[in-house]
């Protein structure tokens, strides 16, 4: 067990809600009345995460709250098995709680722990879609109404792992929709794109002035990103499906990256974010964390964001269409105007913690209701080509 400050500090209780529209909120108390809150989120794979935290509920209960780290390598090294989606998901939640609840024990907002902020407000962009033309630039118009002064969009539909470079034109057109708006756009391969085709859309991009290109190959795929980014000067991003600093090593080392995209809900938490920055500050990168999630991971996104100078812009999921009007990023926020949009920025919230407060009463009917009618956790969809065979999402 890990050795304890005081008596009161101990995890008295570990709960996990799955919510609309498809995220999953960590609830951590502590015996002497302190409540964090984290996120564990990994879309399409939510009972995995819920098996998860069965384990990690029966290890860590009785443990000093106040021992983040000491909680943090022990569940990560411990059990000999590590890292991967799953279990780092998992230990997201756990720790971006244990942060939440500490900050609140010191009066103080989670930024402070880590360092105090180096800058008052943090850019945000918004998510525009991207596959149809008219719907992009109506998109583009709305959110720049909404305050933002950025947005992403998807690059492509659904490619064979070589196709026709007609395919790749209309990405083009849509990005010019949006920079005639006098918009930033980041434009999302999503992996969805194999070598030959990402080739020839980053150089038709190049010239665009587009803010960066987000997963143009797949994960797994490091050489082949340093590859690319020496063929084109637009910045690469990468790191939704990079899941600890270990796996953004090769990366750094290999120049393959200008921006890192880690997610909080899925590389570890606050703890491991906050790592991950400082290690992408040494290669001169970027951090943009993704995060096309909900409230709670945004504001740990912000808390690390304030605090790190090589930080330069955040996903924000607002609207986003994933989400719905009963279920979207403010749903659950007591006050949601902590993440007001104003010229294209978020001010840092200033309460104790993450900053934020949860409706906890609409988090448990909203759960319980989702329980009750048998709603099935959401999956991403299955894509086919014309041929049968399966291709990336």
């Amino acid at each position: 067990m890990s050795l304890k400050s005081s008596a009161s500090s101990f995890i008295s209780k570990i709960e996990v809600f799955r919510v609309p529209p498809r995220w999953l909120f960590v609830r951590i108390e502590t015996a002497d009345g302190f409540v964090g809150w984290g996120e564990s989120t990994l879309e399409g794979h939510t009972e995995a995460i819920e098996g998860a935290f069965a384990d990690l509920a029966q290890r860590f209960l009785g443990w000093d709250a106040d021992g983040i780290e000491d909680i943090w390598q022990t569940a990560y090294r411990a059990r000999f098995y590590r890292g991967g989606p799953v279990l780092m998901s998992a230990l997201s939640g756990l720790d971006i709680a244990l942060w939440d609840i500490k900050g609140k024990k010191l009066g103080v907002p989670v930024w402070q722990l880590l360092g105090g902020k180096v800058r008052d407000r943090v850019r945000v962009y918004g998510w525009i879609g991207g596959d149809h033309l008219s719907a992009v630039r109506e998109a583009a118009r709305e959110r720049k109404e909404q305050g933002f002064t950025a947005v992403k969009m998807n690059a492509t539909e659904a490619l064979a792992w070589l196709d026709s470079p007609e395919l790749l034109k209309g990405t083009v057109e849509r990005v010019r929709e949006v920079r005639a708006l006098g918009m930033d756009v980041g434009v999302d391969f999503h992996g969805r794109v194999h070598k030959g085709m990402a080739r020839q859309l980053a150089k038709l991009l190049e010239g665009e002035g587009v803010l960066f290109i987000e997963e143009p190959l797949l994960p797994t795929q490091p050489s082949e990103f340093a590859d690319l980014g020496r063929l084109v000067s637009t910045p690469i991003a990468a790191g939704e499906r990079l899941y600890s600093r270990h796996e953004f090593r090769p990366y750094f080392e290999g120049h393959a990256l200008d921006v890192a995209q880690p997610d909080v809900s899925h590389c570890g938490g606050i703890s491991e974010l906050a790592r991950i920055a400082s290690m992408a500050e040494t290669y001169d990168v970027a951090l943009a964390p993704h995060c096309p999630l909900g409230p709670i991971a945004l504001a740990a996104c912000i808390a690390v964001g304030v605090s790190k100078l090589n930080y330069f812009i955040q996903e924000m999921s607002w609207q986003m269409h994933y989400n719905s009007d009963d279920a979207d990023l403010f749903t659950y926020l007591a006050d949601p105007s902590v993440f007001t949009v104003k010229d294209g920025y978020v001010t840092t919230p200033s309460g104790p913690g993450l900053g934020i407060v949860i409706n906890e009463e609409l988090v448990r009917t909203r759960a319980k209701e989702h329980s009750q009618a048998g709603v099935e956790a959401w999956r991403n969809p299955i894509w086919r080509g014309e041929d049968g065979s399966i291709r990336e999402w």
